[in-house]
Order: C-alpha cells, then structure tokens, then sequence
C-alpha cells in the first residue's frame, strides 16, 4: 500500500441500521430527519460516519444510542452499499444492519445536534429518503423477510405470548402477502414452532383466543 497515492485519500464508511418494531400487528421502521447538510430535513435510516478507532458494528450501536436513545440491542449484519456516488461529499461506503425492538419499551429520543425528528413508519408508506436509503431499506425489508422464514427472530418481540390472528397479521404484514390463516396454524403447530401457553388474551377487542409462545427449542424453520 502506498500512503501517498492521492487514490487512497477520502474513503470513510456509512453505519446504517434499519430499527423494525411491530405496532399493533402492522411492521414499522424507525426514521430520523436530519439536521444538518447534505440532505437537511430529509427523513433518513439512523446511522452515521464510523470513526478510526471503533469496530463496525460498535460504530452501528454508538449511532443509535446518540442519535434515537436504543441501545441493548442485537444487530444482524445486512451486507455493503459501495455506490462511487453515495455522499455527494466524499467517497463513503455503508455497511447496514436490522435490528428489531418492542416499540413500548423504547424511550426514544426526538431531537439531537444531528437529528430535529425521529418516528416510526409503516414500511409500505416510506417517503424520499436521504442519501440511497430507500435502496438500503428494501435490502433490509428483504433480509427481515428471509429472518421471519426460516428463525424465530419474532419471538424476541412476544416474551409472553401471542394470538394465532395477531402473529398471522405480523406475517403478512412483513411478507406482503395473504396467507390463508388455516394454513398458517397449521404450519406453526405441526412444526412445533409454537407451543400452547394453555392461556386467552384478547387481540384488537375480539373474543378471547388462545395464547401461544415460540418454542425455544426450535430454532431454526421453515414455512414456505
């Protein structure tokens, strides 16, 4: 490596992360608008540059702490944007991340230096996002997709329990399709994917139904 060739010179790195949270059986991302320039009042993914001296996904953690109050958070790596032309200030690379959190145990924070808003957005209602982050977002609705499949990544959201129709709207809502519920069920007892809590709750003011949990034994699955 030779230190003075200038093609080396104005190379940093993004740290996006794509923060889903389910809200009344609807799955929703987090965003933040942004306070300064390039793209000020844009809506944006919470990230930020990474420093020298810190690894990339502690980089990713320190961001979301500073800038939305999460922390204590399990992050699953996405993959890599490297477009020439991602900041319009200077060579940047973006290493992205998901994460999921329980939307009422979250105490975020509205306004930084950096940011003047931060909210929650139904993934099939997304406005223009700063830098590609529309881009980095589907990319990220796709990985939470495969997740839902083929792990129990939903049960981190549900520690005591769930219906049958409330877990059947969080599929469809993520997956973007109708799933014949029947079917579903079916799926998910026949697997031992869910476990019966021999327990009701009601779900949107409906009749009691009964109430299930994921199996940790299972960690691995596959629906479809």
């Amino acid at each position: 490596m030779e230190i003075k060739n200038p093609l080396y010179k104005n190379i940093g790195a993004h740290v996006i992360s794509s923060i889903f949270t389910i809200d009344k059986g609807k799955i929703k991302v987090l965003l933040i608008k942004r306070n300064n320039e390039p793209f000020k009042d844009k809506w944006a993914l919470v990230g930020g540059a990474m420093y020298n001296n810190e690894l990339i996904e502690n980089a990713a953690l320190r961001e979301l702490k500073e800038k939305t109050n999460i922390d204590n958070i399990e992050l699953t790596f996405v993959g890599v944007e490297d477009s020439l032309d991602r900041s319009p200030l200077q060579r940047m690379f973006a290493f992205n991340f998901i994460g999921l959190v329980d939307i009422e145990k979250v105490n975020l924070l509205k306004e930084t230096t950096k940011t003047k808003d931060a909210d929650w957005f139904s993934i099939d209602n997304i406005p223009s996002l700063a830098y590609d982050h529309n881009k980095v977002l589907n990319q990220s609705i796709e990985k939470l997709k495969e997740m839902i499949i083929s792990s129990n990544i939903l049960k981190k959201l549900y520690p005591n329990g769930f219906t049958i129709p409330e877990i059947h709207k969080v599929y469809e809502s993520i997956l973007g399709v109708e799933i014949d519920r029947r079917n579903f069920r079916k799926k998910l007892i026949s697997q031992n994917i869910i476990i019966d809590t021999n327990e009701t709750i009601n779900f949107e003011g409906k009749k009691p139904a009964k109430k299930y949990k994921f199996n940790n034994e299972i960690q691995n699955k596959k629906l479809y």
